[in-house]
């Protein structure tokens, strides 16, 4: 077997199977190999009865105390017995779970493993695991990969067809050169991942994954300068003039622009006019004013004689970015500018005329999501391209754009805090603009961290808000249900929060794995006031102003990072309204308590993203996801930013070393990269 195997010619893979890994994406053994654990399960030593803690999964060791007692209750069968130990007595339930009918007889001891719970004022332990005293010796203190599933595939099944690849596959030769792999004490490749999957302890795990991380952000560093080579070598083909009309758009504006914006517009105006081409990324708090620094660089191109285009993250978000392009126009007057809409929703007949003109350069100005460089365009003389921080703007993306072979400026628009160390590593081949001011008139959101005992009354504050005509978002960790994962769920939640509030309140879900058009259908009804609570997972992180959302509550807040926290509070506080932030904390870990503290007391992305560096440890590898800004497979930019900077001091040493990387020592780094930079970049939207 070798890496390209396909996963229908493993064991126990039939088409069925093979069509449920291909929707997480999987279709080879080294697909499934780099789809790692997202957490892993502890089998920890037996407790007492008595001091097992509730709401945390315990293993405890006791007898079979009574009879065993089945109910029916519609289609669910209910199996009861109660266990003790010399600390104390617990009633157990397992859920259509015949087969144990057999197995538990009074007297028998087992080791019982799962989560106790109160119901009804009494603790119980509902559907444990259970183990004979001795099975249960083998795995203690063993850790058991546990992976994000699909409806169908089980964490047994993937664990399986992983052990089937690693006992099959040829050992991998290494291709990191020796020194590097001394000097930051890197294990070898073949034992990272193997261990990655299956690791006897933490130490293991750390080891095998400080490797793999390492090797992420590496090649992902050498392929961002080399990128840099080929921007830093392209002169500008459209160099545009200052012109009066930004000038009297500005002086014309209801508010006035902050310093920090002032200071971006200048280096933005600046690249524009110079002797190379832009490519510049403008880094700014959710509602810090990167938008109007946007329409400016538009309408300066235009007045200039080019076309400008806008891509955002979702059809919703281009069609309020247009409708606010259409405002400027009409408020301030101009009529250098001829805007268009497109997106996957444009009609055939619509795109039809709209690219042709497109093509004679009859619109200036392009509005729309991925379907401006997906589709058939043909630009006439394309002079800038801003994209949303979803889009990366890469070489392949800049060659579709290209005009009659002359590529455009690029301005990159990011909400995402990194702190400036991380940023110039991350965005290599860009020129970084930080706009760290708010406008004036915002009102400060008011932030909250309780347990989940204040839900209820977070559901009568919601309820008080929609009445007074606003609307909430209410944020899940997942989709549904996952075996081994305690958070709570977008599907079940929803359900409970429709009987919890009045029969009048809308209440909708929405989540990635939803079409685009069924998702756009939600957005616009939830933009439109159609829908009063959304409950959804982090994918409105970006994508959509609705500025009359004044709640932002967050389940199992300890399960993101702070970073992505902060950019869900941005999608509250964007109108006149007060607004609030409900953080619930899941655990009660005093450290998950001390970072979710930092939100409570400041609403500063950069300063929130610089004290989440300094908190972060070992043991926060699991359970926090950053997500939106480059999903890396393994490695995460806050957790990891030690190992990102000494991979990005490596990477270079070797290109200041050989650039092409031609000595014998870089061969198979050279291999590698090259997969990499067809592949993964892809994936990254670089």
């Amino acid at each position: 077997m070798n890496d390209k195997t396909p996963l229908r010619e493993l064991k126990g893979v039939g088409e069925k199977t093979e069509k449920l890994f291909q929707k997480i994406g999987i279709t080879t053994a080294e697909e499934l190999l780099r789809y790692y654990p997202r957490t892993y399960d502890i089998y920890e030593e037996p407790v007492e009865i008595a001091s097992a803690e509730e709401d945390k999964t315990v293993s405890i060791r006791a007898t079979i105390a009574t009879g065993i007692y089945i109910n029916q209750i519609r289609n669910l069968q209910i199996l009861t017995t109660t266990v003790a130990d010399a600390s104390g007595r617990l009633p157990v339930a397992w859920f259509n779970a015949p087969y144990l009918r057999g197995t538990l007889k009074k007297g028998s001891v087992f080791i019982l493993r799962g989560k106790i719970i109160r119901k009804k004022g009494r603790p119980q332990m509902e559907h444990p695991e259970i183990f004979t005293p001795a099975a249960y010796e083998e795995i203690i203190h063993s850790m058991q990969p546990v992976y994000g599933l699909t409806k169908g595939l089980s964490n047994k099944m993937i664990t399986k067809l992983v052990h089937q690849i690693l006992d099959t596959r040829p050992l991998h030769g290494e291709y990191l050169p020796e020194e590097i792999r001394e000097r930051y004490q890197l294990a070898d490749a073949n034992y990272a991942i193997r261990t990655v999957h299956f690791p006897k302890n933490m130490q293991e795990l750390l080891t095998a994954r400080k490797r793999l991380v390492f090797d992420e952000f590496l090649l992902f560093v050498l392929a961002i300068q080399l990128l840099k080579e080929k921007t830093e070598e392209a002169p500008n083909t459209f160099p545009m003039k200052p012109v009066w009309t930004t000038e009297e758009i500005i002086e014309g504006l209801p508010y006035d622009l902050t310093g920090a914006q002032k200071n971006v517009w200048h280096e933005i105006e600046r690249d524009l006019s110079g002797h190379k081409l832009m490519s510049r990324l403008v880094q700014g708090d959710v509602g810090s004013g990167k938008t109007v620094i946007a329409f400016l660089a538009m309408v300066l191109s235009a007045e200039n004689g080019f076309q400008s285009a806008l891509m955002v993250p979702t059809e919703v978000l281009a069609n309020q970015h247009y409708e606010g392009f259409l405002r400027l126009m009409e408020e301030q007057n101009i009529a250098s500018c001829h805007p268009v809409l497109l997106t996957g929703s444009t009609t055939a007949r619509q795109k039809r005329e709209i690219y042709q003109k497109i093509a004679d350069g009859e619109v200036n100005v392009i509005i729309g999501t991925h379907a401006l460089i997906q589709e058939k365009v043909e630009y006439k003389n394309l002079g800038l391209v801003i994209t949303d921080e979803q889009h990366r703007f890469g070489v392949r993306q800049r060659e579709a754009l290209t005009t009659r072979g002359n590529p455009p400026h690029v301005l990159v628009m990011s909400a995402t805090p990194i702190p400036r160390t991380l940023a110039i590593i991350l965005y290599g081949d860009l020129d970084i603009s930080i706009i760290d001011e708010l406008p004036a008139k915002r009102l400060p959101i008011k932030n909250c961290v309780v347990g989940t005992s204040y839900r209820p009354k977070a559901y009568s504050f919601i309820e008080n808000q929609v009445q007074m005509g606003r609307q909430a978002y209410v944020i899940c960790p997942m989709v549904e249900e996952s075996e081994g994962l305690e958070a709570e769920n977008v599907t079940d939640y929803a359900r409970k929060l429709q009987e919890i509030l009045p029969g009048e309140i809308k209440v909708e879900i929405l989540h990635g794995k939803m079409k685009p058009k069924e998702k756009n259908r939600i957005m616009e009804a939830f933009a439109s006031g159609e829908i009063q609570v959304l409950v959804s997972t982090t994918v409105v992180e970006v994508g959509v102003n609705v500025p009359n959302a004044t709640v932002m509550m967050v389940e199992n807040a300890e399960r993101f990072g702070l970073a992505q926290l902060h950019q869900l509070r941005g999608r509250v506080g964007r109108g006149e309204h007060q607004s609030y932030c409900i953080f619930i904390q899941g655990n009660n870990e005093e450290n998950t308590s001390k970072r979710l503290k930092i939100l409570n007391e400041s609403n500063d992305g950069f300063y929130i993203a610089g004290e989440d560096l300094k908190l972060r440890g070992p043991g926060d590898l699991f359970g926090i996801r950053q997500s939106g800004l480059m999903e890396f497979k393994i490695g995460d930019i806050y957790n990891d930013a030690g190992i990102l900077k000494n991979a990005s001091e490596a990477a270079g040493e070797i290109l200041a070393l050989d650039f092409d990387l031609i000595l014998p020592q870089h061969k198979a780094l050279k291999e590698h990269l090259k997969g990499y930079m067809s592949e993964e970049l892809e994936n990254l939207g670089i």
